[in-house]
C-alpha cells in the first residue's frame, strides 16, 4: 500500500439480531400483575382496618348521648378529659404490661436457646408445647389461673413458705398471703398468656446463628459467657425485639387477665375501653381512649426500636 492509498474501511458491524434474541419488553398485563397481587390484601386493610379507624376517629370528637344521638362537634376536649380522668390505668397498664414483658424475657430466652441448640431431636416436640396453649381459649386459659392461684392451694402455700409473698406484699403486689384480685395475679396471667409470642421470634433468631461462629469463638479461647455476650446476644437482638414487641403491645391493651384475675384496683386502660363502649355507652370516651393509647404504645415502640439499634426485625 502506498503513502497515497486510503486505509481499507473498517468492517460494518453485523445487525443487533446476530448477536442473539432481541429483548423483549415485558407486557403491560405483567407489569401490573403484582400490584393485582397485592390488591385483595390493600383492600382488607382499607375495609377492616383504614376504615374503622375513620369511623373512630369521626367518633372521638363526637358530642351527644345513645338516646339522642351523636354528632361530629370537632369536640377535642374529649382527649384531654379522658387522659386527665384515666391516666392511672393509663400507667397501670404500661407498667404491668412491660413487668410482663420483662418476664416473657427472662422465662422465654433460655427455653428459646434451649431449643434452638441443645434439644436435638426433640426440637419439633418443643415447638408444639409452646404453641400448646393456643389449642384452647384465651379465656379457659386464663380462667384456669384462678384455680392456680386460688387461696390455700399449692402455689400460694410454696411462694409463703419461700417468704416471696412478704417481698410482693411489702411492694404492694400482693395482699397478705393473697395472690387473687392483686396485681401480681395480672401479671402472672400476662405472662402465661404472650409467652408464646416472645419464644417463638427468639427462637427464630437464634435458630439462624451459624454454629461455626460458636465454634470460631471457642478456637479463640473465649469462654462461654463470652461467647454468648459477643456473639449469640448481639445476633439475637432482632428476635429480641421482635418478641418484646409482640409481647408488649397487645398486653397493654389487654382488658380480660385484669377482669378475671384482678380487681377494682388493678383495672387497665383495656377494661376502662371495654366499659365505655359496652356498659356506659360513651362512645366518644372510649373512642378517644382507644387513641390516645395508641399513640403511647406507637411512641414507646419507637423510641425503643431506635434505642434498640436493630431494624432487622424477624
Amino acid at each position: 500500500m502506498t503513502a497515497t492509498e486510503a486505509p481499507p474501511a473498517a468492517p460494518t458491524p453485523p445487525p443487533a439480531a446476530e448477536y442473539g434474541p432481541p429483548v423483549r419488553r415485558p407486557s403491560a398485563r405483567r407489569r401490573l400483575a403484582p400490584y393485582w397481587l397485592l390488591l385483595p390484601g390493600i383492600l382488607w386493610l382499607l375495609v377492616f382496618f383504614a376504615l374503622p379507624m375513620v369511623y373512630q376517629a369521626s367518633t372521638s370528637v363526637q358530642t351527644g348521648s345513645l338516646e339522642k344521638g351523636f354528632q361530629v362537634t370537632w369536640h377535642f376536649r374529649t382527649y384531654w378529659d379522658a387522659l386527665q380522668e384515666y391516666y392511672p390505668q393509663f400507667v397501670r397498664s404500661v407498667l404491668y404490661a412491660g413487668t410482663a414483658t420483662l418476664l416473657c424475657l427472662l422465662l422465654g430466652y433460655p427455653l428459646a436457646y434451649l431449643i434452638a441448640f441443645k434439644a436435638g431431636r426433640r426440637r419439633n416436640l418443643l415447638l408444639v408445647l409452646v404453641i400448646a396453649p393456643f389449642f384452647t381459649s384465651f379465656l379457659i386459659r386464663t380462667l384456669a389461673w384462678k384455680t392456680i392461684l386460688a387461696d390455700g392451694g399449692a402455689v400460694v402455700g410454696v411462694l409463703d413458705a419461700l417468704h416471696v409473698l412478704d417481698v410482693t406484699s411489702w411492694l404492694g403486689w400482693t395482699e397478705g398471703d393473697r395472690v387473687l384480685a392483686t396485681p401480681m395475679a395480672v401479671v402472672c396471667g400476662l405472662t402465661y398468656n404472650f409467652l408464646p409470642f416472645m419464644i417463638l421470634p427468639l427462637y427464630t433468631s437464634l435458630e439462624r446463628i451459624d454454629s461455626r461462629l460458636h465454634e470460631a469463638a471457642g478456637d479463640l479461647y473465649a469462654r462461654p459467657l463470652t461467647t454468648f455476650r459477643t456473639v449469640t446476644l448481639p445476633l439475637s437482638m432482632p428476635g429480641v425485639v421482635s418478641g418484646t414487641l409482640l409481647t408488649f403491645i397487645p398486653a397493654s391493651g389487654d382488658y380480660v387477665n385484669a377482669e378475671l384475675l384482678g380487681s377494682t384496683d388493678t383495672k387497665m386502660v383495656g377494661s376502662v375501653i371495654q366499659t365505655q363502649f359496652l356498659r356506659v355507652l360513651d362512645y366518644p370516651t372510649a373512642a378517644a381512649l382507644s387513641f390516645i393509647l395508641m399513640a403511647v404504645v406507637l411512641l414507646m415502640v419507637t423510641v425503643y426500636i431506635r434505642r434498640a439499634g436493630t431494624e432487622d426485625l424477624v
